[in-house]
């Protein structure tokens, strides 16, 4: 299903909490979003704070009575992180064992090793998606960061050729590619198959990062001239150890909960019986749980034993894994809060409705209101949890490869031109010493690329699969 109809069902939704028409809900979304915006940009309040009082507000404009739109917000919340909350922490214990036993720096060495010239910016796509797929996109800027510093410094590239490259290998990874927490999000809202989203996220992903990667870096590099900043050259992660965990183990680590992830979604496709005991097991450790679980485990025995880390370090790097997640955790529970809110408000019903009779694609649609709310917001997560929100009724009749292309066309339409209410927008500007218009014209532009290039790579492969 690619185009929305006067026959689409609706989808099977709970009695709204409000009786508002759909001006009214309409109004009171924009309202909503508008109140966190405003919060996030003008008052600089943390975005959990402006997400609980955009959803009481949501409720209030809507008509609704307060003690619903509460419950709403705490039922959408606790699901969200009941549903993703495991898999955020695990993700982010993977990644400290990763960054503290020098996995990561052992992967980024091996592979510079090998990549001379003009094949530098594609090592540094190469470094970067494969770092990126446990890291959440801030963690992965803080450990790639100096890498590329170095890497440009030494060798004498231009700072635009070998950081754009990065930067878009690991915002792919964080807009389409679960485990990252708005593609999980996004896939439990719209009831998305995650192996089969995780499949055609790859496929979508490798063009978009190519385009945005090392071809617009070349325009970047013309663009902006800008020295790499001295300030910024911290000593690596890892030189304190003496030794470090090998290439192929540190690799096949990283790769673990992908493989099990992708296993499982071809078992699914080959066997198709849920009695037979090899899809059974399949779906299991073909989980998300299991397979950041089975990777964690595996991942203290090949990166932290082999850097030399007792039983005690282990411990205390696991539990520093957990401490900075508590901000994503909330960040991502307050945005499942405000999505039922709008669907509990009727809020996605209202889109449905109103849009049965647009002659427009439901994945531009959903692309679309991801965009908005990118904008608005700055926030590629919030914007991927209250899209999906607004558009779960759009999945009600689609196929299990059109609700997962659903989640990818939201999860394209988050990473549109980032600027100055998003803080990535400002960690890059920060890392390498640009100008706000330096950034916009490099950092925004390559997000807006990567935005645009997936959004149409969805909507062609929903015109042939």
């Amino acid at each position: 299903m690619t185009r929305l109809s006067v026959e689409m069902l609706a989808a099977d939704t709970v009695e709204p909490i409000t009786s508002a028409g759909h001006a009214q809900l309409g109004i009171a979304a924009v309202a909503g979003i508008a109140v966190i915006v405003l919060l996030i940009t003008k008052f600089k309040l943390h975005a959990f704070l402006a997400l609980t009082v955009g959803s009481l507000a949501l409720g209030a404009f809507a008509g609704a009575p307060l003690d619903k739109a509460i419950t709403s917000f705490t039922t959408g919340l606790g699901s969200t992180v009941a549903g993703v909350g495991v898999l955020i922490a695990l993700g982010a214990i993977l990644g400290k064992l990763l960054a503290d036993s020098g996995g990561a720096d052992q992967i980024v060495d091996t592979i510079l090793a090998r990549a001379k010239g003009r094949a530098m910016p594609w090592a540094m796509v190469l470094i970067a998606s494969v770092i990126g797929l446990p890291l959440f996109f801030e963690v992965g800027i803080v450990l790639l960061i100096p890498v590329v510093l170095m890497v440009a410094k030494r060798g004498n590239y231009s700072l635009m050729r070998i950081g754009i490259p990065a930067l878009a290998g690991l915002s792919v990874m964080h807009g389409l590619i679960p485990p990252h927490p708005g593609p999980l999000v996004a896939i439990d809202a719209v009831k998305a198959n995650l192996g089969v989203t995780l499949a055609l996220g790859v496929l979508v992903a490798i063009p978009s990062v190519i385009i945005a990667g090392p071809l617009f870096s070349k325009v970047a590099g013309r663009w902006v001239d800008a020295p790499v900043p001295e300030r910024m050259l911290p000593p690596r992660a890892s030189e304190e150890l003496e030794n470090r965990p090998g290439f192929g183990a540190t690799l096949a680590t990283m790769l673990l909960p992908v493989v099990l992830m992708l296993s499982k979604a071809l078992v699914d496709i080959v066997v198709d019986d849920p009695a037979k005991m090899v899809q059974r097991v399949f779906d299991v450790i073909g989980s998300p749980l299991i397979a950041l679980l089975a990777a964690v485990i595996v991942g203290i025995f090949t990166l932290g034993r082999p850097a030399g880390f007792s039983k005690e370090r282990i411990a205390g790097t696991v539990e520093k894994g957990l401490g900075p997640i508590a901000g994503i955790l909330l960040i991502v529970g307050a945005g499942g809060g405000f999505k039922q809110t709008l669907i509990d408000c009727g809020v996605g019903q209202m889109v449905l409705d109103i849009s049965k009779d647009w002659s427009i694609p439901a994945l531009l649609l959903a692309w679309l209101i991801a965009v908005a709310i990118r904008l608005a917001t700055g926030s590629a997560t919030v914007a991927t949890v209250s899209a999906a929100g607004l558009v779960a009724p759009l999945a009600a009749d689609m196929s299990t490869t059109h609700t997962a292309l659903l989640v990818l066309a939201i999860g394209a339409g988050s990473l549109f031109f980032s600027h100055v209410n998003d803080a990535g927008f400002w960690l890059v500007k920060e890392y390498f010493g640009l100008s706000v218009g330096q950034t916009l014209k490099t950092w925004s532009v390559m997000e807006t690329i990567i935005s645009v290039v997936a959004g149409a790579l969805v909507l062609l492969l929903s015109l042939v699969i």
